[in-house]
């Protein structure tokens, strides 16, 4: 189980994005219907608000959900935990879907981790040592 402290929540979400739009949300509630909402792909979160509010109205944290491409130009988030959790999210273009896509998929930890592990070779290739040794997990 994850705790948030929701004043951390709203510092995440002023960030900057990785990617940014206003699009359509429809919500796992039965007989929801899609909703314009600004989405902000921050770290490996997703973070909704309405149009012109400065405050999320939610977020939706990556690493607990399985994103899937939908036709016509879409995704969904499905709650790994709980499969009736779905949000599926309306694109505008064939050029926004790519774009989000890949952010998407940036922005899981897997990739991250693998970025962490290539680039940490890298360096210690060049460099003679472990660019992390000073980062002790233990501190």
């Amino acid at each position: 189980m994850m705790r948030y402290n929701e004043k951390e929540l709203q510092a995440l979400s002023r960030q900057q994005a990785e990617t940014a739009a206003e699009l359509g949300i429809q919500g796992p509630k039965k007989g929801s219907v899609a909703k314009r909402r600004l989405v902000k792909l921050v770290v490996n979160f997703l973070f909704y608000f309405r149009p012109n509010e400065a405050e999320s109205l939610g977020a939706l944290l990556l690493e607990r959900c399985r994103v899937a491409q939908e036709e016509p130009g879409g995704f969904s988030t499905i709650l790994v935990e709980d499969l009736s959790r779905k949000y599926h999210f309306e694109l505008c273009s064939q050029e926004q879907h790519q774009e989000w896509m890949e952010a998407l998929h940036r922005a899981s930890y897997e990739y991250m981790r693998r970025s962490l592990i290539f680039y940490g070779d890298e360096i210690r290739k060049m460099a003679g040592k472990d660019p992390l040794e000073q980062c002790s997990l233990s501190e």
